[in-house]
């Protein structure tokens, strides 16, 4: 008998990978999405590879350049422009996740936070990674699929930011603690103290991405 044949992966699971990744910051800005390197990396051929890249591109998670498509570029304008909008939505999220969570959404938050307090010297990669974990985590518990979307739409603009904003002095620490401070929020369903908690946590973030980005234009001089 036969040994089963190995199932491929598809366009599917290529978009999933190479989504997590740049969310994640695996790749610097400008860094190029070729078919055929792609296509050799996950065994496949070119077509579920164009898929994908068309879906990461029509997410803005790539723009066409001269040479093909790319990570994109920071534009300090349009980040903060999204930092405005998140600011709102997060809050927006937080209250509406105070009124809708479920228990199981609840011990799941619980969960993460307990992880990233474990995290011992964690890199930058894992404290974007873990960081925008809980943050999605709070959205699905709002059982709001718009919010959501939006949400998972402004994230997209801000991964080439110079340098995470949990990466300076001890934000990292003083975040696990905004994140506490918003859980128990969401488990009393203080909605209104949930709103002024996650709008407070974003307004910081917005303060020191201003500041790196003032730096990066400093020193790009």
């Amino acid at each position: 008998m036969s040994a089963p044949r190995e199932r491929k992966i598809d366009s599917e699971q290529i978009f999933t990978v190479l989504r997590d990744e740049i969310l994640t910051g695996q790749h610097p800005a400008g860094t190029p999405f070729k078919e055929i390197p792609l296509a050799e990396r996950f065994g496949v051929s070119r077509t579920p590879i164009r898929s994908a890249l068309t879906r990461l591109q029509q997410e803005q998670l790539l723009v066409r350049r001269d040479r093909g498509l790319e990570i994109p570029r920071t534009d300090p304008a349009r980040v903060i422009q999204v930092y405005d909008l998140r600011v709102t939505l997060e809050a927006t999220a937080a209250a509406e996740a105070a009124r809708s969570h479920q228990l199981t959404e609840l011990l799941r938050l619980e969960g993460l936070l307990a992880r990233d307090r474990a995290l011992v010297n964690p890199t930058e990669h894992q404290m974007l990674s873990t960081n925008l974990e809980f943050h999605e985590a709070i959205w699905a518990a709002t059982h709001n699929p718009v919010l959501i979307d939006l949400l998972e739409r402004l994230g997209s603009h801000l991964i080439h930011s110079p340098r995470p904003t949990l990466a300076v002095d001890n934000r990292w620490e003083s975040s696990l603690g905004e994140h506490a401070e918003l859980l128990a929020a969401i488990e009393s369903r203080d909605a209104d103290l949930a709103h002024e908690l996650a709008r407070g946590h974003m307004e910081t973030a917005k303060r020191i991405r201003l500041q790196l980005l003032k730096e990066s234009a400093i020193n790009s001089i």
